[in-house]
């Protein structure tokens, strides 16, 4: 995941999620703060809304949920990582892997809507820098996807979703 400040700088991270026998709650760990955790609340209460019609009712109502946060560049910028919570959620459950070198870009709301990004290009060249092949983005960027860089798209596929079951299925090769 990759957050971006106002005046261009990015933050990367890798969120990690864990699945312990539990009665449903959702554990955050230190680096988990601010705008991140209010937007990995937003994704957990999404995903309690939707656990049955996502098929996952019975281990989301006997399990707890860790969740942290790893900045990776070590510069503290604030990121929304409810989308890329939510794949972390469902891959656990659904004990289907994530896609290696994949970055998942995009916030959620408590209803599900997907957020998007004010910029493609920024995120998209520090994950190309630190080894991502595929980034998981919201549909509603793909016209900003023109404005990224041709040495990007050569190395960074792009996986547009428009929904967070529908980014969770492309990733993890349910579809």
């Amino acid at each position: 995941m990759v957050g971006v400040t106002s005046d261009g700088t990015v933050g990367l991270y890798r969120l990690e999620v864990s699945i312990s026998t539990g009665t449903g709650k959702l554990k955050l760990a230190g680096g988990v703060g601010g705008a991140m955790k209010e937007s990995v609340q937003r994704a957990f209460s999404y995903l309690q809304a939707k656990k049955s019609d996502l098929g996952i009712a019975r281990d989301a109502d006997t399990s707890d949920m860790h969740v942290e946060v790893i900045d990776l560049l070590a510069n503290r910028v604030e990121a929304e990582v409810g989308v890329a919570f939510f794949v972390a959620c469902y891959s656990a459950f659904r004990k289907a892997p994530v896609s290696p070198a994949l970055l998942v870009l995009g916030d959620m709301s408590v209803q599900g809507n997907i957020k998007p990004l004010r910029s493609l290009t920024e995120p998209l060249q520090v994950a190309k820098d630190n080894g991502a092949r595929r980034a998981l983005i919201p549909i509603e960027n793909k016209r900003s996807f023109l404005d990224v860089s041709a040495d990007i798209m050569e190395h960074v596929d792009p996986v547009f979703y428009g929904d967070p079951k529908t980014a969770a299925m492309k990733v993890l090769g349910l579809t």
